[in-house]
Parts: C-alpha cells; sequence; structure tokens
C-alpha cells in the first residue's frame, strides 16, 4: 500500500457529516420556474419590480446617478466622506429632512449590504449588548428574519400579526402579544407594505401602538424594505415612524434600496439606532463598526456612490420620486385588474383583500395544494403561504393568472361543498 493511499485512509473524513442545508423558500420558487421549458410561465415569487413585460428596468435616476459618478476617485475603497453621505441621506429618508435626530446628531449609522446585512448588524448588536434578550417577530414575516436571528444566537418569538380569516390584520391579537411581552423587549416591525402579506396598521393603530410600546418600554426595530411602495409616496410611506419618532421612542432601523431604486444586485442599505446624545451614538457607531469590520469590512462602493447621488442631488432625487409613484401605481393597477378579473368570472370567494392589501406582495390566501396545482397544471410559480409578488402581474398575463386561480379554488370549493352534503 502506498504512502498517499495510508495517509488518505488515515485522514479525518471532515465533511462527511455535514447535509445540505434546507433551501430557502423564495430561491427555490425562482429554481423551479427557470426549469420549466413552458413558453407562459410566470414567475410570481420573486420580491423585485418589474416593468409591464415582465421585465426588470433600470431606472432612469439610477442612469443620471451613473453618468455623474463615472469619474469619481472613491473607486479604491470606501472612504468615510461617501459613507457618511449615505448614511445622512438615508436617514433623512425616514426620519425626516427637519428631524431633530439629524440635526442634533442622535443616531448612529452605518452603511450595511442591504436590508438582509442591516438586519443582521442590528441582530449581532443586540447579541453583543443584551445577551439574553429576544427579538419579537410578526407571525408571518420575511422568512430570513427567523435565519438572521438564529444565526446570531438570539432567542426568539413570534406576535401575532395576520388574521387568516379576514386576510387582514389581527389588530386585538397584536395588541395583547405586546401587553404581555417582557417589559423593554425587542420587537421587529414592518413601517410600511408588509412582506408577505400587504398588510398595514392604519394611522390610528399605529398611534396605539407606539402608545402601548411606550408603557412596555420595547424597542422598536423597523425593517424598511419597501418604503414608496405602499402608497407611492415616501414620506406617507414613514410615517409610523415618525409616530414612534414623534412619541420620545429610541429606535432601530435597517434601509433596503433594492426594490425601489432597482438595485438588487448592489446590495445598498443602511442601518441607523437613534440615541440619547452624541456620545451613545458615538459609542453604538463603533460597535456597528466594529461588528462589519469582523463580516465585510465595508460594502461595495458603487452602489453607495449611487445611492448617495439619487438621494443629495435634488433634481436626480425629483426624477426617483416620480419612478417610485409610477411602480407603485402599476403595482396597484395590477391588484385592481386581478381582482376584477377573479370577480368577473363569477369566483364564490371573497376578493377584496387583493385591493385592501398594499405594496409588493398580496397574501392571496391560497393553499399549498392550490399552489402546487397552479405550478403543475398551469407553470404559475409562488410561495407555499399563498404569496404573490405583484409586480410578476402583467396586463398580458392577469388573465390567464385568474383564470388558473379560479380554477384551482372553485374545485376545492366544489370538494369542501361536497364533503358538506355528505356529512
Amino acid at each position: 500500500m502506498s504512502t498517499s493511499t495510508v495517509a488518505r485512509a488515515r485522514a479525518i473524513r471532515w465533511w462527511d457529516h455535514v447535509t445540505p442545508a434546507p433551501k430557502d423558500p423564495i430561491n427555490s420558487v425562482t429554481e423551479a420556474f427557470l426549469a420549466d421549458p413552458c413558453p407562459y410561465k410566470i414567475n410570481l415569487g420573486v420580491g423585485a419590480y418589474r416593468d409591464d413585460e415582465g421585465k426588470p428596468i433600470v431606472l432612469q435616476c439610477v442612469r443620471e446617478a451613473q453618468a455623474k459618478i463615472e469619474s469619481s476617485n472613491f473607486l479604491e475603497s470606501n472612504s468615510t466622506a461617501v459613507s457618511s453621505k449615505l448614511v445622512e441621506e438615508s436617514a433623512k429618508l425616514v426620519y425626516g429632512e427637519d428631524s431633530d435626530v439629524i440635526k442634533e446628531g442622535r443616531f448612529a449609522g452605518v452603511p450595511a449590504l442591504s436590508g438582509t446585512g442591516a438586519c443582521h448588524l442590528f441582530a449581532e448588536l443586540q447579541r453583543r449588548l443584551y445577551p439574553n434578550s429576544r427579538i419579537y417577530l410578526p407571525d408571518p414575516t420575511w422568512s430570513n428574519h427567523h435565519n438572521i436571528w438564529r444565526d446570531a444566537h438570539v432567542a426568539k418569538k413570534t406576535f401575532r400579526y395576520y388574521h387568516p380569516d379576514s386576510k387582514g390584520l389581527d389588530f386585538m391579537a397584536l395588541m395583547d402579544d405586546v401587553k404581555n411581552a417582557p417589559d423593554g423587549s425587542f420587537f421587529l416591525l414592518h413601517p410600511c407594505a408588509h412582506n408577505p402579506t400587504g398588510v398595514d396598521p392604519s394611522y390610528e393603530q399605529w398611534k396605539e401602538i407606539s402608545s402601548l410600546f411606550k408603557v412596555k418600554n420595547h424597542f422598536p426595530f423597523f425593517d424598511m424594505a419597501y418604503q414608496g411602495f405602499a402608497s407611492g409616496d415616501l414620506e406617507r410611506d414613514a410615517r409610523a415612524i415618525r409616530i414612534f419618532l414623534e412619541d420620545g421612542h429610541l429606535i432601530g432601523c435597517a434601509q433596503s434600496f433594492a426594490k425601489n431604486m432597482g438595485l438588487y444586485g448592489h446590495r445598498v442599505g443602511c442601518l441607523s439606532v437613534l440615541c440619547d446624545d452624541k456620545t451613545q451614538a458615538v459609542a453604538i457607531k463603533s460597535q456597528l463598526q466594529q461588528i462589519a469590520r469582523t463580516m465585510y469590512g465595508s460594502p461595495p462602493i458603487h452602489g453607495i456612490l449611487l445611492v448617495s447621488k439619487i438621494l443629495s442631488d435634488p433634481d436626480i432625487k425629483a426624477t426617483w420620486l416620480k419612478e417610485v409613484k409610477v411602480m407603485a401605481t402599476r403595482v396597484q393597477r395590477m391588484r385592481a385588474a386581478l381582482r376584477d378579473s377573479l370577480e368577473k368570472l363569477g369566483s364564490s370567494l371573497d376578493w377584496q383583500h387583493i385591493t385592501n392589501q398594499v405594496g409588493m406582495f398580496c397574501f392571496s390566501g391560497l393553499t399549498p395544494d392550490e399552489v402546487d396545482r397552479l405550478a403543475k397544471e398551469f407553470h404559475i410559480y409562488m410561495t407555499y403561504d399563498g404569496r404573490i409578488s405583484m409586480a410578476g402581474v402583467t396586463t398580458k398575463n392577469v388573465d390567464y393568472l385568474a383564470n388558473a386561480i379560479h380554477e384551482v379554488t372553485a374545485s376545492d370549493q366544489d370538494a369542501k361543498v361536497l364533503c358538506n352534503l355528505r356529512a
């Protein structure tokens, strides 16, 4: 036996115990869609904007910003000046141009790898500063929230949010869970365009939630991934955060520019944490920078330059605000068209929730079996919880989608009626 053969026999089999990780539910939808050769297949899983041809687009504001940063000298590293500009402009977007928080410098902010990276930074900060705390996540929430806080070794609990019968907010249950949580708990909130349900509290409900948080001394952490997509107005979509700000809360906020600027591949985001004073802000920022340093150092510079230019150049920002309105309006129009088509087909189900919900997603109420039938029989792909990305719905495919949904839900309703008659 050769020396190399003996060595291999004695070697530790380092990876034999490793099994494949569970597939991400959203990525799995895209994989199944891409593997389907059908020419009229529809992907309703992706959470990124598409135009009415179903194509990704480069916004005009991005093109204009690109032209202005082409001569930038900051391609070697992420300069402090560039990072500071991104953080400052991002903070203005959520807290307000004239906010005292901005004027007094009472916030710690760092660039992040989109919203995912911003959430992960905060989860690590929570574990570091409050090792015995837990995070309360809405039920349901974006699936990756669970992964992020799990991998940061922060304990998780859920609070009730969505009512499956009304397909709206379970406000009383939400308030009950907030009230019964231990004082000083961390809560993750979606300030607008809740993912996956598209269900947001009303202005009055946000006021009540903020008031109860104040009584309980809870810490609100907002994940702002879809600012502008709920109403088409970025100021309006920030009103939940502004309510908490007015009520004197300290706040954490993760921001992403993947969706509202169409920069998914650039991974540009920001994490900000409000503090009582500048001294606290300096300390928190140093902690965040240290955490980021061990993970990735600094984010890629090109996306940061693009976003900073869009937010700081008045003309380009004005273009962006108009484009956000156009994107949100198209999604709203597709909601109305889908509901109208289903109702014209004579569906016995109530589809009001399609237009009552807001933002990128519609929580359709479709069952996993119905979702499976849509994929197998009609080549329509979505996550098994029935979440429809309305950006994937177009003028050309909306009637086909409605017919398919009607087909799978009508047969299920017939089966239920038959079971009831037999009973």
